[in-house]
């Protein structure tokens, strides 16, 4: 800025208003003088291109650069329009990409997003995101289960739960294919509601629960059951088991140890299984399963590659050439089973050609059971203490915080602690 420059607030202020008012004073005057003498009837004509606006330059357009020729233009851009906009709204995306999207969200973050407005609720509650639901650790288990049911969800993890009085006014069948709700605390009469409403299912554990004789019929109405898991349940009687055993012909693996079971309930389950069955769990019973028992299992399902008979203490050693007719046996427990001798135990490999596993956990001692194995290479003695027969999580991981997986697959949308 030049020295002899004055700032405008530097002068004085008297100045500075005489010379705007007189400016303004004169501008009036022209204008009202020129308004009278053009809007007057007797204006000359040759008078008026004197007052007229000049003839307009035309501007110079610098070709190049724009400091060629010592030419400075200041180039105008066209103002962009306040309703343009880069990016693209989320309101012109399709339904099928913002699902695709949310498709990866956890499921907390996928509650959030349902109170953004209408068209994200409706979204965020498509059946398509709801296909597998974990629920385990949710405080409040019965509105958040009630409104995973109207989703649509097929595969359900919910086991150890508080379940009471649920609501089915209005509830369309189920769609599920697995569920396990193994462990939970749920009245018969709830239990009875999600049974009546499924005829999908696939894959189903309850173990350890109060069952009705209404739950099993309901079960017989679901004939595409492959893995059945109820262990230690009670409250049912052997014709609705009997009738559920001859209903679901495609069954792979049964879990059914345990129960609180008379002799009737035991002849029901080894004269009515499924000649489909491959993995059976039959444990548990001490006084009630008998060897024309295994006679009759033996024969209504020859490919059985996975037998559970521990703490069977009515079986001897004359079972072992009725179980030999077994040709695909792989995996055989007779844990407990006292009356079993050690002695039948030797040449394992010649009686049992395909067996890969054996259980026999409390007939050897560790002096014994080191002898065991050298007689029988290629047999892993006492090595799965727990049975995994159609339960939804292998015992080896129940309680592990990363074990999120039913039937050897993942849950997706789970709540995280």
């Amino acid at each position: 800025m030049p020295q002899d420059s004055t700032l405008l607030q530097d002068l004085p202020c008297v100045d500075v208003q005489h010379s705007l008012y007189s400016k303004a004073k004169k501008s009036k005057k022209w204008q009202t003088y020129l308004t009278e003498d053009l809007d007057s009837e007797c204006t000359p004509n040759e008078l008026i291109p004197q007052w007229s606006p000049g003839p307009k330059r035309q501007r110079i357009v610098s070709k190049g650069k724009e400091n060629d020729c010592n030419n400075f233009v200041i180039s105008k851009r066209s103002r962009k329009r306040k309703d343009s906009q880069l990016g693209i709204s989320w309101d012109h995306l399709p339904d099928e990409l913002i699902l695709k999207i949310l498709f990866f969200l956890p499921l907390q973050d996928l509650l959030r997003t349902s109170v953004i407005c209408r068209r994200w609720h409706r979204l965020a509650f498509d059946e398509s995101l709801w296909q597998s639901v974990d629920l385990v650790g949710v405080t409040n288990m019965v509105p958040a289960l009630q409104q995973v049911l109207k989703t649509g969800v097929r595969r359900l993890r919910c086991p150890h739960s508080f379940i009471d009085n649920l609501h089915f006014t209005g509830m369309c069948p189920l769609q599920m294919t697995e569920m396990d709700l193994s462990g939970s605390i749920i009245s018969t009469r709830t239990l009875e509601g999600i049974i009546r409403h499924c005829n999908l299912l696939e894959c189903l554990s309850l173990e350890g629960l109060q069952l009705s004789d209404n739950v099993v019929s309901g079960l017989a109405q679901n004939p595409l059951l492959r893995q059945l898991n109820l262990s230690g349940c009670s409250n049912f009687t052997p014709e609705p088991l009997a009738e559920l055993l001859q209903t679901c012909s495609r069954l792979e693996q049964l879990n059914i140890s345990w129960c609180i079971f008379t002799n009737n309930h035991v002849k029901s389950v080894v004269n009515h299984v499924s000649s489909t069955v491959t993995h059976l769990n039959l444990s548990g019973y001490r006084e009630s399963l008998t060897l024309d028992d295994v006679k009759v299992l033996v024969t209504r399902c020859p490919n059985i590659h996975a037998l559970d008979l521990s703490d069977s203490t009515q079986l001897m050693s004359d079972c072992f050439p009725v179980l030999c007719e077994l040709k695909h046996l792989l995996h055989l427990s007779l844990s407990r089973c006292y009356h079993i001798h050690i002695a039948a135990l030797t040449n394992l490999r010649t009686t049992f050609p395909t067996l890969h596993y054996l259980d026999v956990f409390g007939l050897v001692n560790e002096s014994h059971l080191s002898s065991l194995r050298k007689e029988s290479p290629g047999i892993c003695i006492n090595s799965l203490p727990f049975s995994a027969i159609a339960r939804p999580t292998p015992a080896n991981i129940i309680g592990n915080v990363g074990s999120h997986s039913m039937w050897n697959r993942k849950v997706r949308l789970r709540f995280r602690l």
